[in-house]
């Protein structure tokens, strides 16, 4: 049986941890609220663009840019870039586990195909160094003050790689913020750009635009920017979605922490009472004996 002086000093440090969960209970609540606000602000542009550009996609010339190119994602031995986002703080639940799991079931799903990572978050960073995967990238400490530059940091390799042809598909796994108590962790194809099909009405001519200036120009500048707005708004929903998942972890840390507390101090009351109890049978037994 522990003695009194062990279980306060057991009671001290689940007293100071609950402090500490506490306070980053509250931090987290506070920049998850931002976190929030901007996602918010983000989703129309972002799926905007991606309905606007889809479309676009499907009604124009392949080769009029080389991120319209047509590609061959699932065939065998078909060159494929992941960009994976993780954080980079842990204490977060399962956040980071249920990317790495996506990851690894996206790895597993391609293994006759030539994959390499991007890894974004110093979490999936330090998992896959241990790991025989190629690895294409490393960002780090980027969700301290994320920015759209960052997005621009992380879509321009990809980019190139893919007009350059030396990758045939780019996707980006990333946890999408749904609610404060749940995050969906999301596989979205990047590139190619995905196609709508180009509907008819009547049998009469498939609906197009008019482009001013020529659609080659519009492209060039359009194309580029659709890819880090994509990424941009993962990294803003993933960063949403962290700190909720960590608002949660450690609101359940804490409140863990307070029925272990009075667990202990019902232990620590019971073993004070039982060594009272020892003493006086001590002290009758002593005088009874004299």
């Amino acid at each position: 049986m522990p003695s009194l002086i062990d279980i306060r000093r057991r009671i001290r440090a689940v007293k100071s941890t609950q402090q500490i969960t506490k306070a980053m209970k509250m931090v987290a609540a506070s920049r998850m609220r931002r976190a929030h606000d901007r996602v918010v602000s983000a989703r129309p542009y972002s799926k905007g663009l991606l309905r606007v550009l889809t479309s676009l996609a499907s009604r124009v010339d392949s080769n009029l840019h080389p991120l319209l190119a047509e590609r061959d994602t699932a065939k065998a031995g078909a060159r494929i870039v992941a960009v994976v986002i993780t954080g980079d703080k842990g204490l977060a639940g399962s956040f980071n586990s249920n990317i790495l799991k996506a990851a690894g079931h996206f790895l597993a799903d391609r293994k006759h195909q030539q994959l390499e990572f991007v890894l974004v978050g110093r979490k999936g960073r330090d998992y896959y160094k241990r790991r025989p995967v190629t690895t294409r990238g490393e960002l780090v400490g980027l969700f301290t003050r994320l920015t759209s530059q960052h997005a621009a940091e992380v879509a321009g390799p990809v980019i190139e790689a893919f007009a350059s042809g030396q990758v045939d598909g780019v996707y980006i796994i990333y946890n999408e913020f749904k609610s404060i108590m749940a995050q969906k962790t999301v596989v979205e194809q990047l590139l190619p750009i995905p196609r709508l099909e180009a509907a008819a009405t009547d049998g009469g001519p498939v609906l197009d635009y008019l482009y001013e200036p020529d659609p080659a120009t519009i492209f060039a500048k359009l194309l580029p920017r659709y890819v880090e707005s994509r990424i941009f708004a993962a990294l803003l929903e993933s960063n949403a979605a962290f700190y909720a998942a960590q608002m949660t972890a450690m609101d359940s840390a804490t409140k863990n922490s307070a029925e272990m507390l009075e667990s202990l101090t019902l232990y620590m009351n019971k073993v004070r009472q039982a060594a009272i109890t020892r003493e006086i049978i001590e002290v009758v037994s002593g005088a009874q004996a004299l």
